[in-house]
Parts: C-alpha cells; sequence; structure tokens
C-alpha cells in the first residue's frame, strides 16, 4: 500500500512538473504589437505582478493587456509611459497567478514615432 501511495505521489508530481515547464516554455505565439502606452502597474495584494495597457485605437478603441516579468523592461516600460511603444511579447497557452494576469507577456520595449503626430 504505501508504495502505491508513492508511486501515485510521484506520478502526480510529475504531470504537475510537467504542465508547468510546458505552460512556462512552450509559447502558443509570438508577435510585436504598437500604440501608445497608458499603463504600468504592480498590482496584487499577496502576489504582486507588472500589469501593462497599451492603447492600439484613437481614443482607447482597442486596448491590449498583458504581463511583464523582466525587470529592464520594466524599467524601459516605466521610461516611456505615456509614450508611443514598439513591444515583442509571447503568449503562453494558460499563465499561473503568481506570473501575471495575461497570457501575453512582453520580452522588449522600443520607443516609436507616434504615426498620429506629424
Amino acid at each position: 500500500m504505501k508504495k502505491f501511495l508513492g508511486l501515485t505521489v510521484l506520478g502526480l508530481v510529475l504531470i504537475f512538473t510537467a504542465y508547468f515547464l510546458f505552460v512556462y516554455f512552450v509559447p502558443y505565439s509570438e508577435g510585436i504589437r504598437s500604440g501608445e502606452l497608458i499603463k504600468i502597474s504592480h498590482k496584487g495584494v499577496v502576489i504582486k505582478t507588472w500589469e501593462g495597457e497599451i492603447s492600439q485605437g484613437i481614443s482607447g478603441a482597442q486596448i491590449f493587456s498583458f504581463s511583464v516579468l523582466k525587470d529592464d523592461v520594466i524599467a524601459k516600460l516605466k521610461e516611456y509611459q505615456g509614450s508611443y511603444v514598439k513591444v515583442t511579447y509571447i503568449e503562453r497557452y494558460r499563465t499561473f497567478f503568481w506570473l501575471g494576469d495575461t497570457k501575453y507577456f512582453v520580452t522588449s520595449v522600443e520607443k516609436e514615432k507616434s504615426p498620429h503626430l506629424n
């Protein structure tokens, strides 16, 4: 009975580990989006995550919400607040609560010239 219980627990741990590694390391998609950076915030009660939003249309018609994990990207986003930016992101199949609120994770950011201002 102890052997069966031990193998069951080991199997469950291996399944959870494989699921976590798949969700964390295998991206569903990768891409680039541009828009005005309208929000970057550090939110959460127990576990704090960095979340942001980009307005991709005039008057905020389309909002792209994302999460950020890397400190250097967070620093650049804080610096570019209110500016037109281009972000590179990965989309994961799912996310865990300690990683962020969205499935989209920004990996790099660059400041761009706004197409609305000539």
